[in-house]
């Protein structure tokens, strides 16, 4: 299944849980831009507005706009901007192909939206091109795969997270090759923004660390990333991993994710500035 196959719109709930849970890189790199005095920031596959709502928040004299493609995760955006009492607009706009009528700005953030393009520099050209002169794009990218797991789990082969990893990078490859006009690149972030014509660019990696034993929110997160792990990995799992996983996921078993107090969540996160001369 190709990445125009995905119902982001369904994926609302996990989207949003997951930006909630990330958030303290987000936080972190927004730091690195507390510099800046935007006029006008444009948040590029915003989702569900997590993102775009902290920039409003950090950045009150400016104008917010979360672009996304799906008018019900936009939607989403603006429940959550009044709830949290911040300014922010919303724009439909497909990515990349939507986004001459978005205007520039003088900020371009974009999570982890550009590896789900087909050609990944053909959209960093198009990001760039939003910005005014001295305008700066923030992207995320790379970073390290989350961890939830002991290595051992009680139960079922040890080494499950590991054997996780490998099968959904086979899908990432998979997704990536189904995509129109993929075109393969040396995902080399900090040289592909130099190339769309960006200077000053730099990467910083965030630290995202929720210890054992995990609080509701981030608990929930690990819940519906390994549902998710479940319903696309079929296939790529064999059935005793593919077991583990349903028993992680029982909600009557003391064993599951439910239940578990050395549960956790660690992961990084990886973001790449870089500045329009």
């Amino acid at each position: 299944m190709s990445d125009k196959d995905f119902d982001w719109a369904a994926m609302a709930d996990l989207l949003e849980l997951e930006g909630e849970t990330h958030s303290p890189y987000v936080r972190q790199a927004f730091e690195e831009l507390g510099h800046l005095t935007p006029r006008r920031i444009l948040d590029i596959g915003s989702g569900p507005g997590v993102a775009a709502c902290r920039l409003a928040a950090r950045f009150p004299q400016a104008e917010v706009t979360a672009v996304d493609g799906s008018p019900e995760l936009l939607a989403r955006a603006g429940e959550r901007a009044e709830r949290l009492g911040v300014r922010l607009r919303t724009q439909v706009a497909e990515f990349p192909e939507g986004l001459a009528d978005v205007g520039t700005a003088d900020l371009v953030w974009s999570g982890q939206v550009v590896h789900h393009v087909g050609d990944q520099q053909g959209a960093l050209d198009r990001l760039a091109g939003l910005l005014e002169p001295g305008g700066v794009l923030a992207i995320v990218e790379g970073g390290l795969p989350a961890r939830q797991l002991p290595r051992d789990l009680g139960f079922g082969r040890p080494g499950l997270q590991v054997r996780l990893d490998a099968a959904m990078a086979e899908r990432y490859n998979r997704m990536r090759d189904e995509l129109p006009g993929s075109v393969a690149v040396v995902e080399d972030w900090p040289g592909m923004l130099r190339a769309a014509g960006l200077t000053g660019v730099r990467s910083r990696t965030f630290l995202v660390d929720h210890p054992a034993p995990l609080a509701e929110g981030p608990r929930r997160a690990v819940r519906s990333t390994l549902e998710r792990h479940r319903k696309v990995l079929d296939g790529l799992l064999d059935a005793e991993d593919l077991a583990t996983l349903d028993r992680l996921l029982d909600p009557a078993d003391p064993g599951g994710v439910d239940r578990r107090a050395d549960l956790f969540l660690l992961t990084a996160k990886t973001v790449h500035f870089g500045q329009r001369a």
